[in-house]
């Protein structure tokens, strides 16, 4: 066994410890306990998230609200792009005799499930039958929520670590995307398609009745038992590992200049900004295109019949896509498919621009069931590219993580890519209107702004007819950006990938006996 010394870190290499250019092949024999576990938790962690991402729709689809509106709600899922903030606190507090991950993980969630409850009993009251919702409250609401429930992405993320062999840690990846798409299908498309009195008669039930089978009160109250449940169960039977890695404790000031020198290791600081930008290319269609969908006729329970089906692939997706996914190359995927995913815009713009003439019979909305394959076709290429390319920067992150602050720089690299998708799909909410532009027909006027539709609307026989939509500007706009990133940042990506394990251990200004 020899020792060479790199960063002022003493790295311990073995005879027969494989090269840092090389990966060790996962083998889940012994770990799939610990493989559903983690699927497990991560599910509990999709289904709020996925009440997040249903309740635009849900308030498109019932309301007059603006685009406006839906950017300010956009606000609920912010947390996760700051939770570095405070990932620190969670990777260095903690009561020894519970377990550093099961010290946040029992009270984070106990407060989860207790918030959906709070908001099941006020959702009647919050989002009523007629009027407009009370957006304040339930924007203030999941923003909280959302807060505890990236804390518990923190832990869990750090928990795969020890929980799992270190030979497949890069399951983490696959158990995360499976486990994340199971929990968001839990939290959106339940809520909608059980209460949705069409769908049910439609599909579930053998004799027509009024209502749904359960209303979204009852199904989010259901689910916050099981979370209540699944938090028991965890606290009872799961023992955490008690792991002090190489005898390296650190006080949360530490941990907080530790964020600092993971940002200083070369060519770290250059690589998150790559990935900062990556998502600007396909960010109007990931974000507007359901609210287009909506407004070009297409009723909620449709939506969530093709989202259902997309969902279900993308749950199971990580089966057929782990052996490329644990790959030694997962950045040279990544730059492939974002060529793809450009691309893709133009079928998917074309599907938002012909699907009113597609649906719709001398003015009466029927979906022929054609359209369901053609926009499910389309958009499950783009869900399944999305979903590799999620799977595939997880696989990467984890692969460089120092196993020692496993938190705080998983949450480092976890926040960038979330703050990636989530920036630009907010300014695109904000600009949308901005670059849309309407005119009152017959007088030619001005109505742009809702004030103005609505003065309008009350002139007979005057409607308010768009003359430019903003959506497509924003996909022209896209496709530009996202050539020019993938021109600039192809050749970051493939010396990042070229870099060994070690280059990204963290030097805390003393030899660390590291085993690599």
């Amino acid at each position: 066994m020899s020792k060479t010394t790199k960063n002022g870190i003493e790295i311990e290499e073995s005879a027969d410890a494989p090269n840092d250019s090389t990966w060790q092949k996962p083998n889940p024999k012994g770990d799939w306990c610990n493989i559903f576990l983690l699927t497990l938790l991560y599910i509990i962690q999709g289904v709020p998230f996925g009440l997040s991402l249903a309740l635009p729709i849900i308030i498109q689809s019932k309301y007059s609200v603006t685009y406006n509106d839906q950017g300010s709600f956009s606000f609920v899922l912010w947390p996760y792009t700051i939770k570095i903030l405070w990932a620190p606190i969670v990777d260095s507090f903690y009561i020894p005799w519970i377990g550093q991950r099961k010290s946040w993980f029992i009270p984070v969630q106990y407060l989860i499930g207790a918030l959906l409850l709070y908001f099941a009993n006020n959702m009647d009251e919050w989002i009523p039958e007629s009027g407009k919702p009370n957006l304040t409250m339930i924007v203030c609401l999941f923003l909280v929520i959302n807060f505890l429930n990236t804390t518990q992405d923190i832990v869990v993320d750090s928990w795969a670590l020890t929980m799992l062999k270190k030979n497949n840690t890069s399951y983490a990846g696959s158990c995360n995307y499976a486990g994340i798409n199971a929990g968001i299908f839990i939290g959106s498309v339940f809520p909608i398609l059980l209460s949705s009195e069409k769908f049910c008669n439609r599909y579930l039930r053998f004799t027509p009745d009024s209502g749904g089978i359960f209303s979204i009160r009852d199904t989010i109250f259901f689910w916050s038992i099981i979370i209540f449940s699944i938090t028991t169960l965890v606290v009872i039977f799961k023992k955490e590992k008690n792991i002090n890695l190489e005898g390296v404790k650190i006080t949360i000031f530490q941990n907080y200049k530790l964020v600092w020198k993971i940002i200083k290791r070369p060519g770290m600081v250059i690589f998150l900004i790559a990935v900062l930008t990556s998502s600007f290319g396909y960010a109007t269609m990931d974000t507007i295109s359901y609210l287009k969908l909506v407004d070009g006729g297409v009723s909620k329970d449709s939506i969530m019949v093709i989202n259902t089906v997309m969902l279900v692939l993308k749950t199971i997706l990580p089966i057929p896509a782990s052996k490329y996914v644990v790959g030694p190359k997962p950045l040279s995927l990544i730059l492939k498919f974002t060529l793809i995913r450009l691309l893709w815009n133009i079928p998917y713009a074309l599907l938002i621009y012909y699907t009113p003439f597609l649906i719709t019979n001398n003015g009466v909305v029927n979906v022929p069931v054609y359209y369901y394959f053609i926009s499910g076709f389309i958009i499950g290429i783009n869900d399944l590219l999305n979903g590799i390319m999620i799977m595939l920067y997880n696989s990467f992150f984890i692969k460089i993580t120092d196993s020692r602050f496993a938190g705080t720089y998983l949450t480092l690299s976890n926040a960038i890519r979330t703050l990636a998708w989530i920036t630009p799909s907010t300014v695109i909410l904000k600009m949308f209107d901005i670059l849309t532009f309407k005119k009152c027909s017959n007088d030619g006027h001005d109505c742009s702004t809702t004030d103005f539709q609505n003065i309008c609307n009350t002139k007979q026989s005057h409607n308010c007819v768009t003359i430019v939509d903003g959506y497509y500007i924003e996909v022209a706009i896209c496709i530009v950006i996202g050539f020019v990133w993938y021109s600039i940042c192809k050749r970051i990506y493939k010396n990042v990938e070229l870099k060994n394990p070690s280059h990204w251990i963290v030097d805390m200004n003393k030899p660390i006996s590291v085993n690599i």
